[in-house]
């Protein structure tokens, strides 16, 4: 009889406890995750979770990583959050001089109409408009020994850049293929102005799929593998220092390695990547270490902030030289 009366303790328990978080999340439309449309054809993302009655915001803004937003709070129905960063002046002794955005957002379903308002330094304000959408639900991990894969595709054919293109066609493109390489050499001419190099993209497009890369990183070499565009895999000279979503192999700013398994510059690394259901794995180097965790958002410098649609794979070139080669990519094949 006690167990009996101890389990209904416990039933009930559970339903006022699940019950108040339905109610809080019935009241706040707010939580979740959000695609945003940003002003100038940006990308970005905004992500609101609650901790009691407290609430949590980060943001993605275009490029760079994930960051928290110093506040988050409802107020009249509405979504305020702000920002505190510097402003790119410098007050007389020499300080940066910070500035604070204050975003506030209205839901109406799945869409979000915001309004980011900056007070300059100087007097006024900045005002800006844009809008998001929530993103669809995140997928529960797949089984991955049940997900079969396609024939193999070769992404490059190591003798040109056929089926590839810049993303941003009025760049300067490094890329090149060498002996089998595709090398990016990022040059300036003394002199001249600094030229902005180009990233580099696959024509196809693709789902889900399993991708081989082989790359060879410079010394403090930066690049990055982007999955259908919008997820970035850092490709880094990150050899001995300590693990961090910012290295080798990472979710950029996302999912840190579980292990460091980087080698030292100058040598050939292996990448083996798994992308499914917006779950990722990461094997660097025959070491696994990213064991198909979900990927809750794009990551800076995606091409659009849709988390559910069709991408090509590319590769960041707009930061220093990098080397890739066997490039190999199988796609899953749907049921």
């Amino acid at each position: 009889m006690k167990s009996i009366r101890q389990l209904a303790q416990t039933i009930l328990f559970a339903t006022i406890c699940f019950g108040g978080l339905q109610t809080y999340a019935s009241a706040n439309p707010f939580i979740g995750y959000w695609s945003l449309h940003l002003p100038g054809n940006g990308m970005g993302w905004l992500g609101v979770s609650a901790n009691g009655d407290a609430l949590k915001a980060e943001m993605l803004w275009i490029g760079g990583s994930v960051f928290p937003l110093n506040s988050a709070k409802l107020e009249n129905g509405k979504l305020i959050v702000t920002r505190q960063r510097e402003s790119g002046q410098k007050s007389p002794d020499g300080k940066p001089i910070l500035v604070t955005d204050t975003i506030t957002a209205s839901v109406d379903g799945d869409v979000l109409k915001l309004v980011m308002v900056t007070l300059k330094p100087d007097g006024g304000e900045n005002r800006a408009e844009f809008s998001g959408n929530r993103q669809p639900p995140l997928p529960t991990a797949p089984d991955l020994s049940a997900v079969k894969f396609g024939a193999p595709i070769q992404l490059f054919n190591g003798t040109n850049l056929d089926g590839w293109r810049l993303v941003d066609p009025g760049a300067a493109s490094g890329w090149r293929a060498a002996d089998g390489i595709l090398v990016n050499d990022i040059t300036q001419v003394p002199g001249q102005p600094e030229r902005h190099f180009g990233n580099l993209r696959t024509a196809a497009e693709f789902e889900d799929f399993s991708l081989h890369a082989e790359t060879r990183v410079a010394t403090n070499g930066n690049s990055g593998i982007y999955l259908r565009g919008i997820d970035e895999v850092q490709v880094f000279d990150s050899y001995g220092k300590p693990t961090d979503s910012h290295n080798m192999g990472a979710i950029y700013s996302r999912i840190k390695p579980l292990v460091a398994a980087e080698k030292p510059p100058g040598e050939w690394q292996t990448l083996d990547i798994i992308f499914v259901d917006r779950h990722a794995t990461v094997v660097l180097n025959g070491t696994k270490i990213i064991d198909n965790q979900p990927l809750l958002g794009p990551t800076g410098g995606a091409l659009w902030p849709e988390v559910d649609r069709p991408g090509p794979i590319y590769l960041q070139g707009d930061h220093t030289g990098i080397e890739y080669r066997n490039l190999i990519l199988r796609p899953v094949v749907k049921n």
